[in-house]
């Protein structure tokens, strides 16, 4: 997807904070496609790697707000208070007509906040959480809902079809995580569904690989059947989305549910679910597939 397009993005300057296993990809694909880029990350290793591909790397998040002016910050971080912290040291650094772009999911109050600060200093906010996980990045195509002002969105696009295949402008600011957050409540319930789909099927006897690939096509198709089905089947569970991510997203969702006032107990049971899972049994950093290891213990010969 990516080939043929080193020119792109000439003559953008791109600043990006958090190089994880989804930011380093898509910083990867700017800079490919010929942004002037510079970096900035917490941890040393990921800042390692950068200098090794020729990136410009800040020595702190204020030099890269500094080196940008008014091209694009890039945010992909994983917590509220970590994209917080971030935004109390760049926002009053921010040039006139800057855009910023959180690629992270994060609470929809804070995106509102964190808009209104831009606003402010004559900036603007972008929430442009993905969905497609770390297989989407590394290949370009993930999905992108957008909130934020339409101008500033249309400014942006080049650089987003850099790194996404489908994108949506949603809306105003906070738009993007709702959609984002509607993406997860459906991820996080389906992962449930089909774990408990496949492990009744092992202690009912059937070879839950072969209900896989019976059910794919049909009305249960899902790219949570197809992706996470095989590493439950596997027992495969090394991190790709953290379990802990799952939980934090689950219960923005909740906070989200409260506020427009949605009542919902599958979406309390999924939140109960997942602490117990991450926080009582000390899985956070498992793929949240591995939620299939709840019904795992169900002992076979019972």
């Amino acid at each position: 997807m990516l080939a043929n397009m080193s020119e792109t993005l000439s003559g953008y300057k791109v600043g990006f904070i958090g190089l994880g296993n989804m930011g380093w990809p898509m910083a990867c694909h700017l800079q490919d496609a010929g942004a002037d880029i510079v970096v900035w990350n917490r941890s040393e290793g990921p800042i390692i790697k950068a200098a090794e591909r020729e990136m410009l790397v800040a020595t702190d998040p204020e030099t890269l707000v500094d080196a940008v002016g008014d091209g694009y910050i890039c945010l992909n971080l994983t917590h509220n208070h970590v994209v917080e912290s971030i935004v109390d040291i760049i926002v009053p650094r921010l040039a006139e007509g800057a855009v910023v772009i959180d690629f992270g999911t994060t609470g929809y109050e804070e995106t509102l906040d964190f808009a209104q600060r831009a606003k402010d200093r004559g900036a603007n906010w972008l929430d442009c959480p993905v969905s497609g996980g770390q297989v989407g990045a590394e290949a370009g195509n993930l999905t992108i809902m957008c909130g934020g002002e339409e101008s500033a969105f249309r400014r942006a696009e080049p650089l987003l079809q850099v790194v996404g295949e489908k994108i949506t402008h949603m809306g105003t600011s906070g738009a993007g995580q709702v959609t984002k957050l509607a993406n997860q409540l459906i991820v996080a319930q389906t992962i449930d569904a089909v774990a408990q789909a496949l492990r009744m099927a092992e202690l009912a006897g059937v070879d839950s690989g072969l209900v896989r690939d019976a059910l794919r096509g049909g009305f249960a198709e899902s790219r949570i059947l197809d992706l996470h089905g095989q590493r439950m089947v596997n027992r495969d569970f090394a991190p790709g989305g953290r379990s802990e991510l799952q939980l934090k997203d689950v219960r923005l969702m909740c906070e989200l549910a409260d506020r427009v006032g949605l009542e919902s107990t599958t979406l309390q049971n999924s939140r109960n679910l997942w602490e117990k899972f991450v926080e009582e049994l000390g899985n956070g950093d498992l793929d949240h597939s591995g939620l299939f290891k709840l019904y795992d213990e169900v002992d076979d010969d019972a």
